[in-house]
Order: structure tokens, then C-alpha cells, then sequence
């Protein structure tokens, strides 16, 4: 009996621990959804009830519709998926050719890729900028990618060539017997096991373009082409805060990541041994 009493406290002590800080760490967004339902005045009288009265949905029609943040929100994604895909083809092909072409070399070139983190985005925006004008890529989505992609390659790369380094050069060869060739070896046999680290990669690269604000106040001044982040920073105003807006437009920008998230997750517990079967 006193054994089972030791057991059930050493499982429910660490779950109940863990169960406390998800929900701690859960219980910000679930305000901001909270306070999003709220009308106009139970916001200005009565701000800390913690359920709406009248739940309502108007905050989130006067933002993605009259505001104008459905387009901005598309925008948002057109940019993220763009540098995410680009990324990930990049920095896989790159991670892959470190590590089997140049393994002496690859620890150093990591270093000197994710060295590029030392400089501060503010430091290269006004570089950024004056290239991006000369090159005819101010307000255009392609200059916004770009800038994204000379940093989130590198970083990219750099986790990626750690995977890659893990998959056992016996599947490799195994595969050149069989007949395959260097670029098939790479796509059906490493990728594969190497896909949680790939989707890790690409939930980061999505995330970090996705609520970037810097880079895309500066190079986007059309109110047609804004991303998301720059949209809900505009409706802080000078003088009167619309919270019912704040808040509807705080759930707009964290769906989309969630979403991502959650549609591949799953992703990162395959593939583990898929590339071996294969």
C-alpha cells in the first residue's frame, strides 16, 4: 500500500506541476480571447470580469472587415509561407552539402553563418534600406522576403546541419547500392529522418516572419500591402485605445501561428526511421 502511495505521488506531483504551468502560461491568451468577446462598455466599466455578459463578436468584424486586417492578415501569410518554403529548400539542400561534401569545414562555416546574429536588426535597417530602394524593392513583398531570408537561412542551416549530422552514412551507402543518386539519397533517405528537425525549422522560420515588425515598417508604406503586425500597430492611437480592437486583432495575429503549428505537428514525431524503410 505505502508502495503504491509512493508511486501514485511521483506521477501525480510532476503532472500536477506541469498541468500548473500550462495553464500559467496559457492563461494570458485566454484573457486576450476572453476580453475580445467583451462589448465596448463592459470594457471601459467593468474590464476585469472574467466572462462577457453579452458575448459579441463585433470586435472581430470592425477589425478584419471595416479595418481592413483580412487583407493584412493574407499578406502576412503570402510573406511567412513564401520565406518559410524558401527557407527550408534552401537551407536543407545547404545543411545536407555541409555536412556530406565539406564535414571539415562545416563546423566553422556554421559558426561564421550564425555569427550573423550578432548585429542587431536595427543596426541593418538603414543598409537593408537604401538597398532595397536602389534595387527598386521598397513597398514590394519580394524586398521583404528577402531581407527575412539573409536572416533566417543562416539560423536555418545551422540547426539543420546538427540533424543531418545524425543520420548514419550506412543508409547512405546502402542506398548508392541500390542504385540511387546523390540528390534521390538526399530527398528520400536523410530528409526523411531528419523531418522533425525540418518541421521544427519551419514552425521557427513561419513564427519569426510572421510577427516580424521591424523590417516591415520600414519596407512596406502601402496600407494595401501591410502585414498583419504593422496593421495592429496602427490602431494604437494617440489619445483613445479602442481594447475591443487590441484585443480582436491580438487573436487574429496569434491564430495564424497556432494554426500552423497544430497542421504540422505531427510532423515531428515521424519520419524517425521512415528514411531507414525506405
Amino acid at each position: 500500500m505505502t508502495k503504491a502511495r509512493v508511486s501514485i505521488r511521483r506521477f501525480t506531483l510532476p503532472y500536477t506541476f506541469l498541468t500548473a504551468l500550462a495553464i500559467t502560461a496559457a492563461f494570458p491568451l485566454l484573457w486576450i480571447v476572453i476580453s475580445s468577446l467583451k462589448s465596448a462598455p463592459e470594457l471601459a466599466h467593468d474590464p476585469l470580469s472574467f466572462w462577457p455578459s453579452a458575448p459579441t463578436l463585433e470586435h472581430y468584424r470592425h477589425v478584419l472587415f471595416d479595418l481592413g486586417a483580412l487583407g493584412n492578415l493574407g499578406n502576412s501569410l503570402l510573406i511567412s509561407l513564401s520565406t518559410t518554403a524558401l527557407t527550408i529548400a534552401a537551407s536543407t539542400t545547404a545543411a545536407y552539402g555541409i555536412v556530406r561534401f565539406y564535414p571539415k569545414v562545416g563546423q566553422r562555416l556554421t559558426q561564421l553563418l550564425i555569427s550573423t546574429y550578432m548585429f542587431p536588426p536595427i543596426l541593418l535597417a538603414v543598409p537593408y534600406t537604401v538597398i532595397m530602394i536602389s534595387l527598386g524593392l521598397a513597398n514590394t513583398y519580394v524586398g521583404l522576403v528577402l531581407a527575412y531570408l539573409s536572416f533566417s537561412i543562416p539560423y536555418a542551416i545551422w540547426m539543420l546541419t546538427a540533424f543531418y549530422q545524425t543520420v548514419p552514412i550506412e543508409i547512405e551507402e546502402a542506398a548508392y547500392v541500390d542504385g540511387a543518386g546523390q540528390f534521390r539519397t538526399f530527398l528520400s533517405i536523410a530528409s526523411p529522418i531528419v523531418l522533425p528537425g525540418i518541421v521544427a525549422t519551419a514552425i521557427y522560420t513561419f513564427i519569426n516572419s510572421f510577427n516580424e515588425f521591424l523590417y516591415a515598417l520600414l519596407f512596406i508604406n502601402s496600407s494595401d500591402r501591410m502585414p498583419i503586425s504593422v496593421a495592429l500597430y496602427s490602431l494604437s492611437g494617440s489619445e483613445v485605445l479602442d481594447w475591443g480592437a487590441m484585443m480582436a486583432a491580438s487573436v487574429v495575429v496569434v491564430l495564424p501561428s497556432v494554426v500552423f503549428f497544430l497542421a504540422i505537428q505531427r510532423h515531428i514525431a515521424a519520419g524517425l526511421s521512415e528514411g531507414s524503410v525506405k
